[in-house]
């Protein structure tokens, strides 16, 4: 590192846990953060300012005037902009030592399979249980680390997954069938339910202090633990999920 990244991140380089060898380690790291609306806006904004080496930003969407009320990667005068490219230009912004890597397109199994190889750990920013499915597979087929996060209303989740990890769950053992049982309000998105703005705030930064221990050696997140936070009563509660053993993702992609 230079005397400016020296600088920069001198406040992480102080932590005893981190040091030297752990903010090189978020340099050298690749991430993809899939989904750049109220979760990806803090988590992409973090992870630049952090110093992650390399960010993949994977949206469809364009920026909306309704997504502005939680989005605070986008402003208004880029309604209408690819939210990547927007997301882009306040996270180069930010931190120019960081590569910045927009995909406008959604994340589809076939898609990526192809890129999974050359990621460190996957986010998972979406408000869309179908994609999730789509990342659980493509995760469990390259043993890609990810972190999961979903809020809506009052209340959010994190559950951070390994596959490498033998014996652990994956985001089918949570939800065998959100599409057919509509499980959990965590499967409604934002726009039929609505959300407290700050709601995602706290939720995509818990997502990214997760990220950024698993990424530096900080601390290793227990793999399969389900944090639920309860913003309406400041509640905050942990479950250890079990993996399932009809679980179909598992069997198919995982093996003890």
């Amino acid at each position: 590192m230079n005397d400016d990244e020296l600088l920069r991140y001198s406040r992480h380089i102080l932590l005893d846990d981190m040091d030297m060898e752990g903010q090189q380690a978020l340099s050298d790291a690749r991430v993809m953060i899939i989904g750049v609306g109220g979760l990806g806006s803090p988590v992409a904004l973090y992870l630049a300012a952090s110093g992650v080496g390399t960010l993949e930003l994977v949206d469809p969407d364009v920026v909306e005037l309704s997504n502005l009320q939680r989005q605070i990667a986008h402003t208004t005068d880029r309604i209408g902009m690819s939210k990547v490219a927007s997301a882009a230009t306040v996270m180069r912004a930010m931190n120019p030592h960081c590569q910045i890597i927009p995909h406008p397109q959604a994340a589809s199994l076939e898609w990526l399979r192809g890129r999974l190889e050359l990621v460190d750990l996957v986010l998972d920013c979406t408000d869309n249980a179908a994609v999730r499915y789509q990342i659980n597979l493509a995760c469990l087929e390259t043993k890609t680390p990810w972190i999961s996060a979903a809020a809506i209303g009052l209340s959010g989740q994190l559950v951070f997954f390994d596959p490498s990890q033998s014996g652990s769950p994956c985001y089918r053992c949570l939800y065998p069938d959100l599409d057919r049982d509509g499980a959990s309000a965590m499967a409604d998105g934002c726009a039929e339910s609505g959300v407290l703005s700050p709601v995602v705030g706290v939720v995509g930064s818990l997502q990214a202090v997760e990220a950024l221990k698993y990424l530096s050696g900080l601390a290793t997140p227990e793999a399969g633990l389900l944090q639920h936070l309860d913003l309406k009563n400041t509640h905050w509660n942990q479950f250890r999920l079990p993996r399932m053993p009809d679980c179909a993702d598992c069997q198919n992609q995982c093996s003890d």
